[in-house]
């Protein structure tokens, strides 16, 4: 007889995989997301991204005295069609 396992006990041990946009897990996204991890995981320009945000698509979130930009995990999964839980 062979010594295999039933393929029942391999699901046991097993993790729900986590998912991923691009190659990227979006369960451990930061709730503020930069210009270049929105960039990175929507496969567009940092300029793409800037624009977006200008005409309304993609809004930012402008931070201290620079105004540098961070953008919502929620926002930027709403674009991929991802259902945030």
């Amino acid at each position: 007889m062979d010594n295999q396992t039933a393929p029942q006990d391999n699901l046991v041990n097993q993790k729900a995989p986590a998912k991923k946009v691009n190659g990227i897990s979006i369960d451990n996204l930061p709730d503020l997301l930069t210009v270049a991890e929105v960039a990175d995981l929507l496969r567009v320009s940092k300029l793409t991204i800037k624009r977006w945000g200008k005409r309304g698509k993609l809004p930012a979130i402008r931070i201290n005295a620079r105004g540098d930009r961070r953008y919502r995990k929620e926002a930027v999964l709403w674009l991929l069609g991802i259902q945030t839980e």
